[in-house]
């Protein structure tokens, strides 16, 4: 089957990674946490010493990393993509960046290799890459859109092309600025709940249906409830794409109080020393409190 180069083994360029080695792609990763590479080579990945090494005859290179600053990185830097790819590279960005920054990435990669570059950030967590059940918002042209699907077919349930590249960066700051807004709501309706002596997680079940059933609601409330905090993302990363939400808002004169709440509630948190820690950690500011429900 076709090979893919991943850059990032983290929390979602791992489960990215054990996807496509059980879809039964050839995959050579490269990051630099050796333990890492260590668990996907256990599957079956192939280690790459470099982001070149991991690109080289790749016709895909997905990158699962943090920030602008890391793609440049692993892209332009020493041992980068650029030096391995070429007019038949597809880089297909899962990472959540600044739309602007995209941009000049795109154009630097094409100007450096002749490559071509499709933002695709993602929604569904850890949890959705696992199951193929991911949400990913593309921006670039419609025939790197389509060549993509060899990919994405086996990671998304859901692919849609939003625009010109950077357009879906843009898709998910807004994607981001509704689940940091649900996910702040749903801490506070968790504790309002067991304030007032309902069992809280039950709300899933009892909302289904009406109009507060929400897909964070489902998947979160009873998760929230036990103060569950198994890793499916990162308040840091959440607090970053907010930011970049503001920043989007400023650019076009608006004013968004929402989503100024919501920042300075995931900000609150992260500030506390739980940047690396689950979204559930915002249950945090809200000490259980026994329902006595049976």
């Amino acid at each position: 089957m076709t090979a893919i180069g991943l850059i990032g083994a983290g929390v979602m360029g791992g489960a990215i990674a054990r996807r496509l080695l059980a879809a039964g792609f050839s995959l050579r990763v490269h990051d630099r946490n050796p333990p890492k590479l260590a668990a996907l080579a256990a599957l079956g990945a192939l280690p790459a010493a470099t982001p070149a090494e991991a690109a080289r005859g790749c016709p895909f290179v997905i990158l699962s990393l943090n920030d602008a600053a890391g793609i440049r990185a692993v892209t332009f830097g020493v041992g980068g993509i650029a030096a391995a790819a070429g007019p038949e590279t597809l880089v297909i960005d899962m990472s959540s960046i600044d739309p602007v920054a995209t941009r000049a990435l795109a154009a630097g990669f094409a100007a450096a290799c002749g490559g071509r570059w499709l933002d695709a950030p993602l929604s569904g967590g850890a949890p959705g890459a696992l199951a193929g059940r991911l949400t990913v918002m593309a921006g670039g042209t419609s025939a790197d859109f389509e060549s993509a699907r060899a990919v994405m077919d086996h990671l998304a349930a859901r692919f849609t092309l939003m625009g010109g590249t950077g357009a879906g960066q843009a898709a998910k700051l807004v994607n981001q600025l509704l689940c940091g807004a649900g996910f702040a709501a749903l801490a506070e309706a968790i504790a309002l709940a067991e304030a007032a002596g309902v069992d809280a997680a039950r709300l899933p079940e009892a909302l289904a249906g009406g109009r507060a059933d929400s897909a964070i609601l489902r998947e979160f409330g009873a998760k929230f409830a036990a103060r569950d905090e198994t890793p499916t993302g990162r308040l840091d990363n959440m607090v970053k794409d907010l930011a970049g939400a503001a920043g989007l808002a400023a650019e076009a004169g608006l004013a968004l109080p929402l989503l100024e709440a919501a920042l300075a509630t995931h900000r609150a948190r992260v500030a506390e020393g739980l940047g690396a820690a689950d979204t559930a950690a915002l249950m945090r500011a809200f000490p259980r409190r026994e329902t006595g429900a049976t």
